[in-house]
């Protein structure tokens, strides 16, 4: 029997009294791909983060090669030749792909010569299939370029055990298929390769097993040939679920939503949407698929108040909310679910309980028993202050200290919490304890209280586990059925087409085509994402594209489509 290139044994992690791992064992072949798998807070990334050196474990042992090792640091993984890659990338902006790569480990890269680092890159990328320019600036880079520049740093610093997390959650299908090309290749090598990944057709696509955990403990390991997607959701979860995402016919009214030729910056003063024009109707789902940072987020805030339109116009039932403050979009029904990555930096206060989170657009509702009384003069700056922070998470307020009916408050934040499977000791625990797939429910359950009638939700499944995504999926159909419109933001183009009624492309801010999800394919989509397909050149303007209001031609433009 060949020894393992990694081995856990009996490993365990404890923060507090809460044990984040506990007896983990499991072994990673040479030469193999396996794939690591667990619904959140089931301890993947703590485990991960222990083998890469960022974590000690308390008890257990790890063997490389055979022989027991001790990784107390990220230097120490690296003398065993072991490299992770993070979701969220870790470069230097400023540098270029080969100084990024070299940072560390041969630093005064003039000494050791720039062209023979960069002859160096280069022979890594043709061994493996990689296209990289080891001269190009990391902010000119596309994300799969910058994540091509993180694998090959992990090559470059002799990494013979590779762990990526999220690979690709937020690659097109186009560029998936390459980089798993590239592990393919790698394995080849000899290299040994974790990935973490929510999505099971690419882990059934790339692995050659599936590691499962479940509440930071090992529930077992299985050859991928030998194994389904859904006898892999019933290991992570423990029972047996539903895979199938339900679209539901419903009789489209009149748009809620319209915009017509809106151009918005980005926050270095650069177009980033150009001439965007469509419409979301009520009992609708419309989807939005393009690579991250192709302007998705600055639509949203555009939408919801938070960020000037520089020309355009934005309408609600007929109605332009251009220039309103974000209370008063959001008077109007229209609300904003948006998961930035840093879940706890926009919409939430972290100090704040979730029952408070949960009020912090609406506390002035008449349902709360609101009274508000003057502030009182010596604490006028403390209130300006609070007053600066509330509105940055969307809250407009007049007066503070008011008395709120508590009681109502903390039975509607219950009712969110059971509704929505929230995991917190209580409704007055504050959310910065919560984890992160818990705190997007947070954030979600909050838009869906205002029962809005536009619902704009930006990656609302990022970083949840299986279960809750599909929880996810049956709340946006329950808008859709009651007759909301729907804005939905997504990274899963799979999830896209079965989810969504039509779908709409952006490249570089500009709008590609709006299609229907049923009559179209996730190889079209990823072609539009990259730009290498634009149907609005090809047939004119697209049906779902807003003109004027001349909903009647629409109306027949989709009758042809159908037809």
């Amino acid at each position: 029997m060949s020894i393992p290139a990694l081995e856990l044994r009996n490993i365990s992690k404890y923060f507090g009294a809460v044990a984040a791992n506990k007896g983990i064992g499991f072994s990673l072949e040479k030469g193999e791909i396996l794939a690591l798998l667990g619904e959140n807070g089931s301890g993947k990334t703590t485990l991960m983060n222990m083998i890469s050196g960022i974590y000690y474990p308390d008890e257990g042992q790890i063997f490389v090669n055979g022989e027991e090792v001790v990784i107390s640091s990220p230097q120490d993984a690296f003398r065993h030749h072991i490299g992770m890659v993070h979701q969220h990338f870790k470069l230097v902006d400023t540098f270029t792909a080969a100084q990024n790569i070299v940072l560390g480990p041969k630093s005064g890269a003039g000494k050791y010569g720039v062209r023979r680092i960069n002859q160096e890159v280069k022979a890594i990328a043709e061994k493996y299939g990689f296209e990289i320019d080891p001269k190009k600036k990391i902010y000119d880079m596309s994300v799969s370029e910058k994540q091509t520049v993180e694998i090959v740093k992990v090559l470059y610093r002799g990494a013979d055990i590779l762990i990526l997390d999220e690979p690709t959650a937020v690659l097109t299908p186009q560029e998936t298929e390459k980089l798993f090309s590239v592990m393919r290749a790698m394995k080849e090598d000899g290299k040994s390769i974790i990935i973490i990944t929510h999505k099971l057709n690419e882990v059934m696509e790339i692995s050659d097993r599936v590691a499962v955990l479940r509440k930071g403990e090992y529930i077992g390991c299985v050859n991928t040939a030998e194994t389904t997607e859904q006898a892999l959701t019933e290991m992570m979860v423990g029972q047996k679920i539903e895979l199938n995402i339900e679209r539901p016919v419903t009789k489209f009214d009149r748009p809620l939503l319209e915009i017509r030729n809106l151009c918005v910056k980005n926050d270095e003063g650069s177009r980033a949407i150009e001439d965007l024009s469509f419409f979301i109707r009520g009992g609708e789902i419309l989807g939005v698929a393009g690579i991250a940072g192709c302007g998705q987020r600055e639509l949203c805030e555009a939408i919801a108040g938070l960020r000037k339109v520089e020309s355009g116009g934005i309408y609600h039932e007929g109605e332009s909310i251009v220039g309103l403050s974000p209370q008063a979009i959001a008077s109007r029904g229209v609300a904003m679910s948006f998961i930035p990555e840093d879940r706890l930096g926009m919409g939430l206060a972290p100090s704040m309980s979730v029952t408070e989170n949960m009020m912090l657009k609406n506390y002035r509702d008449n349902r709360y028993g609101i009274r508000p009384i003057p502030v009182r003069e010596e604490d006028k700056p403390f209130a300006a202050r609070c007053k600066r922070i509330l509105n940055k998470c969307g809250a407009v307020i007049d007066r503070l200290d008011p008395f709120v009916d508590r009681k109502t408050a903390r039975a509607e934040a219950q009712r969110v919490i059971e509704e929505l499977d929230i995991v917190t000791p209580s409704t007055e625990t504050p959310v910065r304890r919560l984890s992160g797939g818990n705190v997007q429910k947070v954030l979600l359950g909050r838009e869906i209280l205002t029962d809005p009638n536009v619902l704009i939700t930006a990656y609302p499944v990022r970083g949840l586990d299986i279960n809750s995504s599909y929880l996810i999926y049956d709340i946006l159909n329950r808008q859709k059925k009651a007759g909301a419109g729907v804005l939905f933001i997504g990274e899963d183009l799979d999830v896209m087409l079965a989810l969504c009624d039509k779908i709409m492309v952006l490249c570089h801010g500009r709008l590609m085509g709006v299609v229907h999800a049923e009559k179209t394919t996730k190889e079209q989509l990823g072609l539009m994402m990259a730009g290498a397909l634009d149907l609005q050149e090809e047939k004119g303007k697209q049906m779902g594209v807003a003109r004027d209001s001349q909903i009647e031609e629409e109306n027949r433009e989709e009758q042809e489509w159908n037809a």
